[in-house]
């Protein structure tokens, strides 16, 4: 017993610690799944949208001190109880997804390791069985260091998660495990190989049927019974195909997609607002400076968000911006990058620099 509560012990500290730098690493990233939680599709609690970044940093800096304390036996039992009750509730919601089919992504351990909502709920049901294993063996876990040594060390790594913390927001993630990752060819990570994997659906048609719906697959249609009214047809996905790295990039302009012709450019800048009613003010600021910088260079400069056209035109005029802004998925601009705006340069299609526009100046714009 003492050798399988240290093993739970060393294991389930690493894993928090593990799970919550990886998230520290990019918050914003981690704050946009829990707006789909509280979004009215899912848990319809729209209020606490507003503080889903807030929430995002307060529990993966609170993941990273308890995985820290456990390691330390610093405060167990109090550190095993938050433990439990952070388990508890991360697998009621990974649960709710999977069964529900509602986040996809539950963001565990963010853009580095992805997993699904049933493998998510899987990790956290063995964690349970792990902590559930320390609360048992709890006596054999012993402080490693003196009290002053183990608050020193736990203060410490609150310090730096803080720190780790201020600077991605300010500027972009230490690590970048997204699919626009700067030397990515965007080009050839939206190509599908060939004989790649197709997605296999399966048709149903959905007749009334004397004022009963019934469901009949493709191969039963001729055997329709006579008066039979036609309701619905639903395509239901069996089997996943083969899904580039990039699927979802589309640059369109009064509805025409320009995504080609921006991808074969020498030099292009892109300045990617997700959704410009939430952009920062001194962000907005730094767009005109960059932009004729930019075009003195040559250049082909284009805005890219997911605003309605009237929020942009009144933007523009406020802010005297001279560049148009293509129209892109809200939720591909949020992959594409974090800060809002933020700026991203192209050569031939590949990505040779992103900023945040706190670095706007550092920004590689080849002359």
């Amino acid at each position: 017993m003492r050798f399988l509560t240290h093993f739970c012990r060393l294991f389930v500290g690493v894993l928090f610690i593990f799970s919550g730098l990886i998230k520290l690493n990019d918050p914003v990233g981690f704050s946009f799944k829990l707006d789909e939680y509280f979004s009215e599709t899912v848990f319809n609690l729209p209020f606490l949208q507003d503080y889903s970044l807030q929430l995002a940093l307060i529990i993966v800096i609170v993941e990273v001190v308890l995985g820290v304390m456990l390691l330390l036996g610093y405060f167990k039992r109090f550190t095993l109880t938050l433990l439990l009750l952070m388990t508890v509730f991360f697998t009621f919601l990974t649960f709710y997804s999977a069964y529900f089919n509602k986040v996809t992504d539950c963001g565990c351990f963010g853009d580095a390791i992805p997993l699904t909502p049933w493998q998510s709920f899987y990790k956290d049901v063995i964690l349970l069985v792990l902590i559930g294993i320390l609360f048992i063996g709890q006596k054999y876990i012993q402080p490693l260091f003196s009290k002053v040594s183990n608050a020193s060390i736990t203060f410490a790594s609150l310090v730096v998660c803080i720190f780790m913390g201020y600077q991605v927001l300010n500027h972009l993630p230490f690590l970048d495990f997204r699919a626009y990752k700067v030397g990515t060819d965007i080009q050839k990570a939206m190509e599908i190989p060939e004989g790649a994997p197709k997605a296999i659906y399966d048709i149903v048609f959905t007749y009334n049927v004397d004022g009963v719906n019934k469901d009949f697959k493709m191969e039963e249609l001729g055997q329709l019974p006579e008066g039979a009214e036609f309701v619905a047809r639903e395509e239901r996905l069996i089997q996943k195909g083969y899904e580039p790295s990039i699927h979802d990039l589309t640059m369109e302009l009064e509805g025409q997609d320009y995504t080609p012709e921006v991808l074969a450019a020498p030099k292009a800048l892109l300045i990617v607002a997700y959704d410009l009613n939430k952009s920062s003010e001194k962000g907005l600021e730094t767009i005109n400076e960059t932009v004729n910088k930019a075009r003195e260079a040559g250049y082909e400069i284009i805005g890219l968000t997911a605003t309605d056209r009237n929020k942009i035109e009144a933007l523009k005029t406020q802010y005297n911006l001279d560049l148009d802004f293509y129209f892109c998925d809200g939720t591909t601009l949020k992959t594409i990058e974090r800060a809002n705006p933020s700026y991203v340069t192209l050569e031939y299609g590949v990505i040779t620099d992103k900023k945040h526009w706190n670095d706007v100046d550092k920004l590689n714009i080849k002359k």
